[in-house]
């Protein structure tokens, strides 16, 4: 399956090269708008485009000899014209959007290129769901690059995941016309130890000369960082402060600087750039994980944009970040990535370069959005039904899954808590004196109970422990099968007999998001694909989500987008605290942990 609707450089060079000498006319020109260079870092006033199969052919102050009388002429005087938008990492399945919905809700904010690390669906449906994502990206009117995902499961030992991935199938994704590299090397310690598989991995990614993205969660920049350095991965976007930044772009990696849902590691990242003086060539800007809602009412990489120039950035070297230098880390600064000769003609159209109203689209060559709607079609996949029957409890539940017994012959209960941090990734791991009743430990003041529940192969297996920090109240159960990254199912909730409703739903649905209170479901979001994603409009799966963020805070959650915390709470690869269907997990050992300790 190839790319839709552009021919190669190499397959129409020779119109390009009449187009720009004048011996043919353009298909489209862009007449009199200011040329934002991401080269030079500068601002061109009163220039033209001049664009032919989907390329630009002559960039320059007057393309009038470019012009025939079929020529489409798109008048931009008054507005800085931009490279499109370029999304450094990313998971499409975070949107709970299929590829084609998630292009569709994109690209009205400008983004005309994702890098996609499709690790969400590769743990419940192996490498076929990989392909399904890859060939349905392929057809869009963007450009969705796929990453091949590296770590399913992302720590061997410490989970299940419903498919695993291993370097023949690495190696097999790499012949394939859309796999741009090798997604995110999240299991870090076995890189740090050497581990054959995960260096046969990237071993395979090199040599086809591709580029390996990585995810090195922890504070730790000593030895352990270097080791994972030398281990060969070309990025990391898991930094969440200066140090982190700076630690990265000296070892020749790309700091990848998110924004997503409940990501805020911008702000506290790029005074590297803004006070230390760093090189920005070094530093990318990306989302890594946005759902529907945020898609939908805030935007995409246009928002990333705006957050890095209301940090100090300058709006220039903002615009480099999220273009030249992403397409320039994945090998492709003569393809796309900025406004030149050759390469794709994706253009934004916009009046302000600080607030970036994104006012038209244009990929390809051709308008696809304009004034915030989009003006083209996004093809879909016919999904198999395999893709969409993936939920499998084994039993229905009952509260008595969901009950944490006291430990024999303990005078003090101290637990093991995961500890939510409000737009961050990591857990906390703390301590908490609990009481029981009757022998039973249940949620207590600030303290709700969570459960994962194993979805792929029918066990039955519910584990138990505890969790602080949403702010739960009342009677209440959130249950989700979105559930990073083995995606199992998780349950947090103040009453067993709700989390067992929760969970049930979920089953009878093939997968989703639903929110339980006093008895009743207030919410419900069904992902039917893979149980992380629905083929519907994201308009209706962010309305559907809105109701959720309600119905969470109807329950005393204030956490911004707490969704994204919850659904990262079985992340075993990132410290302090998890939760996977083998047990508790202690991620600055990686190993497993009791949810007791063993005071008598």
């Amino acid at each position: 399956m190839e790319q839709t609707s552009l021919k190669t450089w190499a397959d129409c060079a020779a119109r390009l090269v009449a187009v720009a000498a004048g011996r043919e006319p353009a298909d489209t020109v862009i007449r009199g708008g200011t040329w934002v260079n991401v080269h030079t870092r500068e601002t061109l006033e009163n220039h033209d485009l001049a664009i032919a199969e989907g390329r630009f052919a002559y960039c320059g102050p007057d393309a009038s000899h470019c012009i025939g009388p079929k020529t489409e002429i798109i008048e931009a005087r008054g507005r800085y014209m931009i490279p499109g938008l370029c999304d450094g990492h990313m998971h499409i399945e975070s949107g709970m959007l299929t590829p084609a919905e998630f292009a569709a809700a994109v690209i009205p904010h400008g983004t005309t290129t994702m890098f996609t690390d499709p690790h969400e669906i590769a743990n419940v449906l192996g490498l076929d769901g990989v392909r399904l994502m890859h060939d349905e990206g392929l057809i869009q009117p963007i450009s969705i690059f796929t990453q091949m995902p590296s770590c399913a499961p992302s720590a061997p030992g410490l989970e299940t995941t419903g498919y695993e991935i291993g370097p023949d199938d690495v190696a097999e994704a790499m012949s394939w016309p859309g796999i741009i590299g090798l997604g995110e090397m999240m299991n870090f310690p076995g890189v740090v130890n050497g581990s054959q598989q995960m260096l046969a991995e990237i071993a395979e990614t090199q040599k086809a000369g591709k580029t390996v993205g990585g995810h090195y969660a922890s504070p730790d920049l000593g030895p352990n960082f270097h080791a994972y350095a030398a281990g060969g991965p070309a990025d990391d976007h898991e930094g969440t402060c200066e140090a982190d930044a700076i630690a990265r772009v000296r070892q020749g990696m790309r700091s990848m600087m998110r924004l997503g849902s409940a990501w805020y590691d911008v702000e506290t990242q790029i005074t590297a750039v803004t006070e230390k003086g760093l090189d920005p060539r070094g530093f990318v800007l990306c989302t890594d994980d946005c759902h529907s809602g945020t898609l939908v009412n805030d935007g995409h990489m246009n928002r990333v944009v705006r957050h890095a120039i209301e940090c100090g950035c300058d709006p220039l070297v903002a615009l480099q970040m999220a273009t030249i230098n992403t397409a320039t880390h994945f090998g492709l600064e003569r393809e796309l990535g900025s406004i030149a000769p050759g390469r794709r003609a994706d253009v934004i159209l916009t009046s302000d370069l600080t607030t970036l109203p994104i006012e038209q689209v244009i990929a390809r060559g051709l308008t696809v959005a304009k004034d915030g709607v989009i003006t083209t079609e996004c093809p879909h996949l016919d999904w198999p039904e395999t893709a969409r029957n993936t939920v499998h409890l084994g039993k229905q539940l009952t509260g008595d899954d969901f009950v944490i017994t006291e430990p024999d012959g303990v005078d003090k209960l101290t637990a093991n808590v995961i500890g939510v941090v409000e737009n961050q990734a990591p857990t906390k791991a703390l301590k908490r004196e609990v009481r029981a009743e009757n022998g039973v430990v249940a949620a207590q003041s600030g303290i709700a109970q969570i459960a994962l529940v194993e979805r792929h192969r029918s066990t039955g297996t519910v584990v138990n422990a505890l969790v602080e920090g949403f702010g739960y109240e009342g009677e209440m159960a959130m249950a989700s099968t979105v559930a990073h990254d083995s995606h199992h199912m998780i349950v947090i909730g103040t009453s067993r007999e709700m989390m067992a409703k929760a969970a049930n739903r979920l089953g009878e649905v093939g997968g989703g998001v639903t929110v339980w209170k006093d008895g009743a479901e207030l919410a419900l979001v069904e992902l039917p694909i893979a149980g992380l994603m629905s083929d519907s409009p994201a308009k209706d799966v962010a309305a559907k989500a809105d109701k959720m963020v309600a119905a969470m805070q109807a329950c005393g959650c204030t956490l911004n987008n707490a969704y994204m915390q919850h659904s990262l709470l079985a992340l075993v690869v990132i410290p302090e605290l998890r939760i996977s269907d083998l047990g508790l997990v202690d991620v600055s050992k990686f190993e497993m942990t009791e949810l007791f300790e063993a005071n008598t």
